[in-house]
């Protein structure tokens, strides 16, 4: 189960704070933009274009431009934060304006 606890909006930035049980995974999608990661508890695999690395909380990841990732918690839930920086401030539409649409980030990290 994934549970999104709080979105925090404030100036120009986006926070989604979630809670990610034990068996559970953020799947694998990407941004066009870089953007951070907070693990503020446990412990979780990152993988990053198929590259996994173990993080333990407290820790901030910097996770780059148009690399798929996803989240899975180990030995316990994660309390996980992702951080953007965008000018929606709408909990129903956040998610479509971070998330690249397949196809749609290879023409935007090749525009000027």
């Amino acid at each position: 189960m994934i549970e999104v606890i709080q979105h925090h909006f404030v100036g120009g930035l986006y926070a989604k704070e979630m809670r990610i049980a034990e068996n559970a995974e953020v799947t694998s999608h990407r941004h066009v933009y870089d953007h951070l990661s907070v693990l503020a508890k446990g412990c979780v695999i990152v993988s990053a274009d198929g590259v996994q690395q173990t993080y333990y909380a407290p820790a901030v990841i910097k996770i780059k431009a148009g690399v798929n990732h996803s989240v899975r918690p180990v030995n316990g839930d994660a309390h996980w934060l992702c951080i953007h920086r965008t000018d929606c401030d709408d909990v129903n539409q956040v998610d479509q304006v971070l998330i690249a649409p397949l196809g749609a980030l290879d023409f935007a990290l090749r525009a000027p």
